[in-house]
């Protein structure tokens, strides 16, 4: 059995396809449906892997668009990685919203976290890790400094 993220576009799928393969590692695209032959034929559906999971594209019309009741989650690990993909996925129209989450241009919603906050949220130290979460709940991008700043105020 597998599960397969099924992605339903207007019609820009391949913008999207293309987007995603400049901003995630790993990219390959596995199986391109065209409209018609020739290089001018436009994209119907592609199946593409970033970073190791597959995910499949449709040009299926107006009907549907994405929502952030679903999101792709990226975990990180240093702040530059973080840096780097919340610049490449709010370009060119994306869209910024909270506690580490945006809409890239295409509205489809990404989670950018670093590993840093849920070490830090799971602080033995209880007065620690609330003063982490009321740090996050200030953010749009994740700072791992700030929040390592909030978690340490407390100390001596």
């Amino acid at each position: 059995m597998k599960i397969t993220p099924f992605l339903w576009f207007d019609n820009n799928a391949e913008q999207a396809m293309n987007f995603y393969a400049d901003i995630f590692p790993g990219f390959r695209a596995t199986n391109v449906t065209r409209s018609g032959p020739g290089p001018d034929a436009g994209v119907i559906m592609a199946t593409f892997e970033l970073a190791g999971l597959e995910f499949t594209a449709l040009n299926g019309g107006p009907q549907f668009q994405f929502t952030e009741a679903i999101s792709f989650f990226v975990s990180v690990d240093t702040q530059h990685e973080v840096d780097d993909l919340w610049s490449a996925l709010t370009a060119d129209g994306g869209q910024e919203s909270q506690c580490g989450w945006l809409k890239d241009k295409f509205g489809l919603s990404w989670q950018i976290v670093p590993k840093a906050l849920g070490e830090l949220m799971g602080s033995e130290d209880a007065a620690a890790s609330g003063r982490v979460v009321q740090a996050m709940l200030q953010m749009r991008k994740i700072d791992i400094a700030a929040l390592q700043a909030a978690h340490d105020a407390g100390e001596n």
